[in-house]
Order: C-alpha cells, then sequence, then structure tokens
C-alpha cells in the first residue's frame, strides 16, 4: 500500500506537475516531420535531464532516427525490476485550424489540459516521474528497481527501436513492463488492458499520363488515375464490413465466448457513442457488436486520399497522379508480414492497364495477449484501485503500441501491464486532444502505488 506521505506529497504538488506537463507539450516533438527534428530531440534531452536529476544512471542513444532513452535507478539485488516504457514524439497536429488553442500552447479549461500529445504519450507517461519524484523526496529511495526505456518513434510504428532492444537485452531484463499509453474503457472506468491490435500501413500511389491533362480532350480515352485509385479501394471492403482480400482471415482467433460474454456486460452505450461522434449510425462489421468490432476484430480504413484539383472553383483535369493510405489493424493471429503481401498481391491483381500501381509500406506491428491473472496483475489492479479509488476493468484495445509484441517475444517478458490512464474521448490523435487533470492526478498516485505494490 501507498504511504499517506507520498499521497500527501503528490497532493501538495498537483499544480506544479501540471505546469510541468505544460512545459512538455509546448516542445512540438512530430516525428513524422522532418522539419521537427530538432525538437524531437530536444523532447528526449527534457526526459533524460528530468531521469538524471532524480537520480537515475541514463544516457540517450542515436539511433538512424530519433534518439532513445534508457535509464535505470536499481539499488536492490533481491527486488522486483519494472521496466517503464513510454514515447516522447506526437503525431502531427493538422488540422491546425481545428484546434480550439494551438496544439503546441497548451491551456488548461474545465478540468482539461489541451495540447498535442496531452495524452499521448507525455501526459500518460510522466505520471510515472512524477510518481518517482514524490517517493523519493518523501522516502529517499524507490522501493523497488526501476528502468526507463523511452523513444521518439513511436508514431512511426517503433522501426528503430527494435534493433535497440535486441542490442541491449541485457539492460532491458526486468520482471514486468508497465506501459500507459491507451485509455480507461469510459470516462471514470480505469482499465488493465490484456490484448492490442497490431497494424500494418501502405501508401497507394497511382500514376497515369506525365502531366495532368484537358479532360474535354483527353477524357474517356486516357485511365484517369484518380478514378482508378477509387475503383481499387471500392474493392477492397464490402457493404457489410468485410474485407475482400483473399486469404485475409484465414488466421484469426476469434472472439472468445467468454470474451464477447464480459465485452456485453460492460456499459457501452451505442446512443452515447453516435451523439459524442455526431453520426446518426455506426456500421459494424456483420455478425459483431460495435464494441465487438473496436476491440477484437481485424479493420481496413483508408487514412488519407488525395488527387486532382480541390480548389476553389473548377478545373476540368485528368489528373496525372492519385493517391491514399490504407492501414489495416490485426488480431491475434495475423502475421503483417502475410497481410502485407496478400494486400499488394490483391491490389495488383484489380489494377487496370493504362496505370501504374505503386505501394509503399510503412509500418507493421504484431497483435499481441497478454497474461491477466498472475502476481503482476494483482499488483496492478490493487495499485490502480488505490489511484483511482475504483476497480478496473479488463478489455481488449483496439490500437496497437508496436513494440509490445518485441518485448515479449524479443526479451521474453510475459508480464506487461498495459495500463492506460487517458480516456476514450481524449481525441489522440485528433485535434483538440486533451487529458483530465483528474486522470493526471490519478495515474500518478497508481504508478506510485505500483511500486509499492510489487515490491516483494
Amino acid at each position: 500500500m501507498i504511504p499517506a506521505e507520498i499521497l500527501e506529497k503528490i497532493g501538495k504538488e498537483r499544480h506544479a506537475y501540471e505546469k510541468e506537463l505544460m512545459e512538455f507539450i509546448r516542445i512540438p516533438s512530430v516525428s513524422a516531420d522532418p522539419k521537427h527534428a530538432n525538437d524531437v530531440r530536444k523532447a528526449a534531452e527534457w526526459v533524460l535531464e528530468k531521469l538524471q536529476k532524480m537520480g537515475f544512471e541514463g544516457r540517450s542513444y542515436e539511433t538512424e532516427g530519433h534518439p532513445v532513452i534508457y535509464a535505470e535507478r536499481c539499488p536492490y539485488k533481491d527486488q522486483q525490476t519494472l521496466l517503464i516504457y513510454g514515447h516522447y514524439d506526437v503525431q502531427p497536429p493538422d488540422p491546425v485550424e481545428a484546434w480550439k488553442s494551438p496544439p503546441f500552447s497548451p491551456e488548461i479549461r474545465d478540468g482539461y489540459i489541451y495540447g498535442r500529445g496531452a495524452t499521448d504519450d507525455k501526459g500518460q507517461f510522466l505520471t510515472y516521474l512524477k510518481a518517482i519524484e514524490a517517493i523519493l523526496s518523501e522516502s529517499g529511495e524507490i522501493p523497488i528497481n526501476v528502468k526507463f526505456l523511452v523513444e521518439g518513434e513511436e508514431e512511426l510504428g517503433s522501426i528503430n527501436l527494435v534493433p535497440f532492444v535486441k542490442k541491449h537485452k541485457k539492460e532491458l531484463e526486468a520482471d514486468a513492463i508497465a506501459i500507459s499509453d491507451s485509455a480507461q474503457f469510459a470516462s471514470g472506468m480505469p482499465t488493465i488492458c490484456y490484448g492490442l491490435r497490431g497494424i500494418t500501413y501502405l501508401q497507394l500511389d497511382v500514376y497515369g499520363p506525365a502531366f495532368d491533362l484537358h479532360s474535354g480532350h483527353y477524357g474517356g480515352a486516357v485511365a484517369n488515375p484518380a478514378n482508378v485509385l477509387v475503383e481499387i479501394l471500392s474493392r477492397l471492403m464490402d457493404n457489410e464490413g468485410k474485407i475482400l482480400i483473399p486469404g485475409f482471415y484465414d488466421d484469426v482467433i476469434d472472439i472468445e465466448p467468454w470474451e464477447c460474454k464480459e465485452m456485453a456486460s460492460l456499459p457501452y452505450e451505442e446512443e452515447a457513442v453516435k451523439k459524442h461522434l455526431c453520426i446518426k449510425h455506426l456500421k459494424p462489421e456483420k455478425g459483431y457488436t460495435p464494441l465487438e468490432c473496436m476491440k477484437a476484430r481485424p479493420t481496413l480504413d483508408i487514412n488519407g486520399i488525395w488527387g486532382g484539383y480541390s480548389g476553389p472553383g473548377t478545373k476540368t483535369i485528368i489528373p496525372s497522379k492519385a493517391g491514399a493510405k490504407v492501414s489495416m489493424r490485426l488480431v491475434p493471429d495475423q502475421d503483417p508480414e502475410k497481410i502485407t503481401a496478400l494486400f499488394k498481391e490483391y491490389v495488383n491483381s484489380i489494377s487496370p492497364e493504362g496505370v501504374t500501381v505503386q505501394m509503399t509500406e510503412f509500418q507493421k506491428n504484431h497483435p499481441v495477449i497478454v497474461p491477466r491473472e498472475n502476481d503482476t496483475i494483482k499488483a496492478a489492479f490493487c495499485a490502480i484501485q488505490s489511484g483511482f479509488g475504483k476497480t478496473p476493468v479488463f478489455i481488449r484495445e483496439g490500437g496497437s503500441i508496436g513494440i509490445v509484441s518485441d518485448f515479449k517475444n524479443v526479451l521474453g517478458i510475459e508480464n506487461i501491464l498495459l495500463i492506460g490512464w487517458g480516456s476514450p474521448d481524449d481525441g489522440a490523435h485528433s485535434p483538440n486532444e486533451r487529458f483530465s487533470l483528474e486522470d493526471f492526478n490519478n495515474g500518478i498516485k497508481s504508478a506510485a502505488a505500483l511500486l509499492y505494490e510489487l515490491k516483494v
């Protein structure tokens, strides 16, 4: 159980912690944009400085992309070791005009802090730093051994973290891993996640004539790349939500009956979801509930599409090229390499003559299921109860955290705690991303409690 003086310290420093989160958010560490490379590095340095000030031994490691921060404070030979993972990079803020306040000028409104990275993942990651800071200030030492692994490319699929993990297996040895980069099931309903979907992400570029053509002169005789792109995309999924790529479902492990029962018991309110999203209908895959589709079924989504003229007025052209970005969320036992190959084969088979279709691979991560019944899970369960004052529920999460499967497969660590402090309506990856200050505070208390609960 967390000592009372630690809880008191966290309460006293609450506003100071919030100011520090605002400072962190002000660093525009957009890993996908080369223009922000220096900002990403600045964020890495910010994290390392905070850890070193708390007495952690660590350094910044260069990769082919953005730096990886590793630090440790391991004073015990006979105690548990917890590896804490987080990321300091953020998604692009676009469309910037949709933000009520600038994405990198955080504001506090109505009990929330608004800014890019507030919940994904700067705010959630910072809870661990502040928890340890509070413990050290009151007791002088942490109750267990702690290691930190913090990267700057989670939003890019952790492509350079995987070789780092393979190279530094010895340093990364731990009894358990804690990751807070997801959400509660609902606001005020803390959650322990036991499964994540994987992902594969590609870009399609359709090339036609060498330059834009007058649609009156050439229309009807020259293949239009935008038309072709739309035709290809329309043949990826049917009207009942079934993905039409041959072999796509071959390795899917369907949702277990007990999981369906558990999900059905959760307080999911479809009307509230539609109201929040400002839509009239949900469109789940035939035979499955919306919640089952969001948490535990494979998906295919067009994430972006472009081509031709989109300015004011008219411009009658056949565009020379068009493109789209497509992601597929995967479930056990789908292999992202296999699904990527099947996608390419199918797209090539339905692409007509008269255009060239080029496909570029980006992110590929495996789905993962982790144990939900052991002493480590029990410790997390008690810690969350202590921090939030509520009993957590167990769920699978629809999102992806790419490095989790590598932690499991490369490091051989089964005890992976996926304990997100955020809320589904925080707007991660969207304009006006936010983080509840109450969840931030409860996350700090839960993180502190976890260190005590893991003590043997």
